[in-house]
């Protein structure tokens, strides 16, 4: 087996990855990192110095590749499977890095900024940059909403790409900001990713370690 994953089950970023894997049926070597033992952040060190994960090695190749968008394009195109997550036609496949970026960037990004705060030591908090964080995150819940009014997937009837960055995105920010009540359209699309035997894989794999999600304190006590 070439590939090997090197990952959290926790991670949004890291489901995004672990979702493409699962709707073709790749197979890799899991080799999950816990930054907190110093053995295994070494070892991840050495691999990738930034130390984010996923990280995908092809051991056939000796390519080490980093970030997740970057990953399932690896696989589309070395390891392709009946899913094809970058459309061949090119402006198809515009759209789906488009709204890959969009999943990842305005929905991803910030609802991890809103939860990263509440670890953070007491007296170390961040709250102007957790309203900045909830701004740009409801902002972009709007834009998708409005996008799927009318669509199945993100980028159209197939799945992709954008899908695999939304699973987990969706999923993460709805327990940050509940869905259904100001984004139902989107509390629909994550409905209907939850239902993708891939994600329900992803969650289940998952479970043990949620209990390390920190919950919301009453919407961080700001209202």
């Amino acid at each position: 087996m070439s590939l090997e994953l090197h990952f959290h089950p926790l991670s949004s970023f890291c489901h995004k990855v672990l979702i493409a894997f699962y709707e073709n049926g790749t197979p890799f070597e899991p080799v999950v990192v816990d930054l907190g033992d110093a053995d295994s952040r070494a070892a991840f060190e050495t691999l990738w110095p930034i130390r984010r994960f996923p990280v995908l090695r092809d051991r056939a190749t000796g390519r080490t590749i980093p970030e997740s968008s970057i990953i399932i394009e690896y696989l589309d195109r070395h390891h392709p499977g009946p899913v094809r997550f970058i459309p061949h036609d090119g402006e198809l496949a515009l759209g789906a890095r488009h709204w890959d970026r969009v999943f990842d960037l305005y929905v991803n990004v910030p609802m991890q900024k809103i939860v990263t705060d509440r670890l953070r030591p007491e007296g170390s908090n961040d709250p102007h940059g957790v309203v900045q964080a909830r701004d740009l995150l409801e902002t972009a819940l709007g834009i998708i909403d409005a996008r799927m009014a009318d669509r199945t997937w993100a980028t159209g009837e197939a799945f992709g790409m954008a899908d695999c960055a939304a699973a987990p995105a969706l999923f993460y920010a709805n327990k940050v900001s509940p869905l259904a009540k100001a984004h139902p359209n989107a509390a629909r699309y994550l409905d209907r990713l939850m239902e993708r035997p891939s994600f329900t894989r992803v969650l289940a794999e998952a479970q043990p370690y949620f209990a390390l999600f920190p919950q919301a304190e009453e919407r961080e006590t700001a209202g």
